[in-house]
């Protein structure tokens, strides 16, 4: 995929919370584009702002802060924490 293919607007889905085997991180959740693939096409969207929209119509911002595994997942940190109703709709890249 090229640079200039993931400068224009993308659409993912936030897919979790980030989380381990005892502790849920609900400041920061794991995003998923499906034109990303591997690690170092995610790692292009690191500092990239993403924007989630309630079905309310109110809009949270949120920053990518890197890549997760190696199948082109991200993590982003949103400025006020994501709610669980957040978890399978959709986000955009801006």
């Amino acid at each position: 995929m090229s640079e200039s293919k993931i400068l224009k607007g993308l659409k993912g889905v936030v897919a979790s919370y980030r989380r381990g085997k005892h502790r849920q991180y609900t400041n920061q959740v794991l995003l998923v584009f499906n034109e990303v693939k591997s690690r170092n096409e995610a790692a292009l969207l690191i500092g990239r702002r993403v924007r989630w929209v309630s079905p309310e119509g109110k809009e949270i911002i949120g920053k990518v802060l890197g890549p997760h595994g190696n199948s082109g997942a991200v993590r982003a940190k949103f400025r006020t924490n994501l709610p669980g109703q957040a978890l399978g709709t959709p986000v955009f890249l801006e």
